[in-house]
């Protein structure tokens, strides 16, 4: 999983701006926009609500049928076939505000929005949405397990597609950053040229016309060819 926002309580002397110039030097690949001063007994996670978002890349139903899933995983949810390490015979329950799914280029993308998640919770709706989607489960199950009166078995769905997308909190960020640092624009730039290397070598080993191997056999020699 990766993360676009989310928040860190650290305890320095620099006024705002100064702490988030300090924090875009620390490493490229994480990068500070806002700060606000806090009481010492601030816990980061204690926020108002968090946004994931899952991309599906290979959507296994159409969009009217992952949206009438999502319908039924709004408001309070038993968690405990949505969750892992849950203590099966004791209700937990989560509220989820939003969960709605849109098109992204060729696939669709899953935003869900609640105060708390528990662990692993949104791989294991998509997962549920998934299953009923391809029909491996039924509404009625479903149902069922969001109402806590039954468990499901669910597998989970990867981590790589899921991003915290948003964290809000019940006070306004007061210091602001105006821009990354170049040296945290250039590693983005460099993440993805390669992820556009890796796309276009992937598509190439997965899709027709397939690369030919060939291998002839002699008396008395061997020869191959096709080792990439």
């Amino acid at each position: 999983m990766s993360a676009r926002g989310n928040a860190v309580a650290v305890t320095s002397p620099l006024p705002g701006p100064g702490l988030i110039r300090a924090l875009n030097g620390l490493r490229p690949e994480v990068f500070f926009t806002a700060a606000t001063e806090v009481e010492e007994t601030f816990r980061p996670r204690a926020a108002r609500s968090r946004t994931y978002r899952y991309w599906e890349a290979q959507p296994l139903g159409p969009l009217a049928e992952y949206r009438r899933v999502a319908r039924m995983l709004v408001g309070d949810v038993d968690v405990r076939s949505f969750g892992r390490d849950i203590p099966p015979d004791i209700p937990m329950r989560r509220t989820v505000r939003r969960f709605e799914v849109a098109r992204s280029g060729p696939g669709l993308r899953l935003e869900f929005e609640a105060q708390s998640f528990v662990w692993g919770m949104v791989r294991k709706l998509v997962a549920a949405t998934r299953e009923v989607v391809a029909g491996r489960l039924s509404r009625d199950d479903l149902r069922g397990a969001v109402a806590g009166e039954r468990r499901l078995t669910l597998p989970i769905a990867e981590p790589e597609p899921l991003v915290l997308w948003n964290v809000e909190y019940d006070r306004p960020w007061t210091f602001r950053a105006d821009q990354l640092a170049e040296r945290q624009v250039e590693y983005f730039r460099a993440e993805r040229r390669a992820a556009q290397a890796r796309e276009a070598l992937l598509t190439g080993l997965t899709e027709p016309p397939f690369p030919t191997h060939e291998a002839s056999i002699a008396r008395g020699k061997r020869s191959t060819t096709g080792s990439g």
